[in-house]
């Protein structure tokens, strides 16, 4: 079980990685000047790319948290409401993840995009949701 364990925490902090980094490429592609059209292209080959790496690291960082779920069965029984409240964390980190991709989707169509400003604090989202999933996975207070 604690192979299981540890490799679903690299999955997830590598995930994560993903998720805090690729907001901060819509805050540079929502700054680009009109007229700079290959930074945008690259930045959008960057976005691109890092959202299709972020997708491959959370399916693993899923299965083996079922699976501990699952198959060991962590987070069962009385006393254990921190796991629901864990699993509305990664229904939101997978919501987030999802809007992630919606927003690329706009970007690469070159919709109007939101300012900068916004995207800076869509940024912060991530962190929140790995803090919240941290405390409730090593404090349980619930």
């Amino acid at each position: 079980m604690l192979w299981v364990k540890s490799l679903h925490i690299v999955f997830v902090a590598s995930w994560f990685a993903g998720l805090f980094y690729l907001p901060r490429i819509f805050v540079n592609l929502a700054m680009v000047p009109a007229e700079s059209q290959a930074e945008r292209e690259r930045l959008l080959l960057m976005a691109r790319k890092l959202l299709r790496f972020t997708t491959v690291l959370a399916l693993p960082a899923l299965v083996l948290g079922l699976w501990l779920w699952l198959g060991y069965g962590i987070g069962q029984g009385p006393g254990n409401g921190w796991l629901h409240a864990k699993l509305v964390v990664v229904v939101l980190a997978l919501g987030y993840h999802h809007a992630c991709g919606a927003i690329l989707k706009k970007f690469m169509r070159g919709a109007p995009s939101r300012s900068h400003i916004w995207y800076r604090w869509f940024n912060e989202v991530p962190v929140v949701l790995m803090l919240a999933a941290v405390i409730l996975v090593v404090v349980k207070p619930f």
